[in-house]
This record gives structure tokens, sequence and C-alpha cells, in this order.
């Protein structure tokens, strides 16, 4: 890890805003440079100036690099308890509205919304053909992952113990030589499609919003803006789930309430001049 105190620093952060358009100015230093300094561990850069002219000769180190800085921690039924809560928040959706929306912001490579859509099927009290459930994130590579649906086993990473929280995965997924496919009976609830939570619009008319594990990489006085266009994508009874070492800011108070401070779940609160977009 390099010195962050250095004016190199500060004018390779300023590029990738400002040419690349990825909004360095949001996130905390520590994490900028986690994966700028990955990224210039595969290249002959050995300080931020090489690694600046490396990004200007290199559209492909530029894809490379906006892939890595993309929040990528992600797994099935991550936190079982607090699945129990979003079950409770499904279930209470699907008895008040016809059609349920929900949106998975930040969502990597897709296993979230497959979780949300399993759970659906999985859960008796819930009608899973009412339940329509929007996957975003920032990176295309991502989003291309989680449109397949397969996913492959690894030492680290256990995913039939993740699946054990279903009655039965085996419902839900085919097993395949080096891993899992997600079935099409579960796919067909989901769609993914690209959105930057801090630059690009609200959504509109979601019933939950799942945002789990973003804010910790982002500094204090950005979390705001980006919850307010979150409170703007849900409805006047919707609900936030947000990561478990995550807060929502003081200043923020008025437009969530709590509803189970220990799963990080929030309700929405009307808002003044709220924006709606479609999307």
């Amino acid at each position: 890890m390099t010195d962050t105190s250095d004016d190199s620093f500060e004018t390779l952060l300023e590029y990738i805003e400002d040419e690349l358009g990825f909004a360095t100015s949001y996130y905390n230093d520590s994490y900028l440079d986690r994966r700028v300094s990955s990224r210039m561990r595969r290249t002959t850069a050995d300080s931020y100036a090489d690694y600046l002219a490396e990004l200007r000769s290199s559209p492909q180190e530029q894809d490379d690099l906006l892939d890595s800085m993309s929040i990528n921690v992600t797994g099935f039924f991550r936190n079982p308890d607090v699945w129990d809560g979003i079950r409770d928040i499904m279930r209470t959706a699907a008895e008040n509205h016809e059609r349920v929306h929900i949106w998975s912001a930040a969502c990597a490579d897709g296993r979230e919304p497959y979780s949300l859509s399993m759970l659906a099927h999985d859960d008796p009290e819930i009608d899973a053909s009412g339940v329509h459930i929007l996957g975003t994130d920032i990176s295309e590579k991502a989003l291309e992952t989680a449109r397949k649906g397969v996913y492959q086993s690894s030492q680290t990473v256990d995913i039939a113990d993740q699946l054990e929280y279903l009655t039965d995965y085996h419902d839900y997924v085919d097993e395949t030589a080096n891993g899992f496919r997600v079935r099409d009976t579960i796919r067909q609830n989901v769609r993914f499609v690209r959105h930057d939570l801090i630059n690009d619009e609200p959504k509109a008319g979601f019933d939950l919003v799942v945002c789990r594990n973003l804010f910790i990489y982002i500094d204090n006085e950005y979390k705001e803006p980006v919850l307010e266009t979150i409170a703007r994508s849900l409805q006047s009874d919707g609900y936030l789930v947000i990561g478990k070492a995550e807060t929502i800011p003081p200043s923020l108070t008025c437009a969530f309430s709590v509803l189970d401070g220990r799963l990080r779940i929030y309700e929405r609160e009307p808002l003044d001049s709220r924006r709606p977009v479609q999307g």
C-alpha cells in the first residue's frame, strides 16, 4: 500500500472520477487504495503516477479498474437472522399488495436477488408469481455473471452451506460439476440492469430495498444523498435493509424509522418533494 497522502494519489482519484465516471470522492481512502494497489500489482506501475500513465494509455486497464472498484462481497442468504426479518417484510408486503416490488441495490454477482426469489418460492405465505425483483450494480462484469445465474464452488465459499437456509435448495438450483445453476423458475422473477446509486436518478415504487454492506465503504458525508435516492425509490409503506455493521445517519432520521435495530431494518417515512423516477 502506497502513501495516500502523496499528491499523486489525489491526482489519480481525480482522473478516475472526472474521466472514468467513478465517484471516488464518495468512498474512503483506505477502500480506494486497496482496490488501486491490487490493480497496480497486476501492472508494471510502481507508483500512483506510473499507474495513472498506465490508465491513460490502456482502455482495458480502465475497464479492469472500474470492475475492481465494484463492491463484490456477496453470498446466498448472508446473515440468516437478517433473512428471517426479510421474510417477515415480504409476507407483510404480499398481504398488502397484489404485486411486491423489491430492489437489490449494489447486488454484485446476483446472489442476493436470487436469494430473494428463492425465499418467495420457498414460503407458502408468499405468492411468488407476484414478486418482482430488480438487481442493480455498477459493474457490467458482475451483472453478466448475475444474468447467467451460474456460480462456481470454491474451497473458501461453500455454496451448499449458504443454501441450507431453504427448506430444500434442490428445488431452486441444479448442481453442476463445479457448482450450481439457478433454475429458470427462480430467474424469471429477477431482472438485472446497471445503476449507479451515487450518480443515477432514483427508481420508483419499491416495497423493499435491500442495500447491504455498501455504506461501510462510503464516507459519512456522502451516505445521505445515497440514502435519499433509496428513500425516494420506496413506497410510502416501504422498507429498507442495510448491513448489520451499518447505520442510518442522524440527519436522515426524518426519512427512516427503525423497525428492527439489531437487524438494521427500517421503515420509510414521508419525504418532502419526492421525485419518483420510473425504472
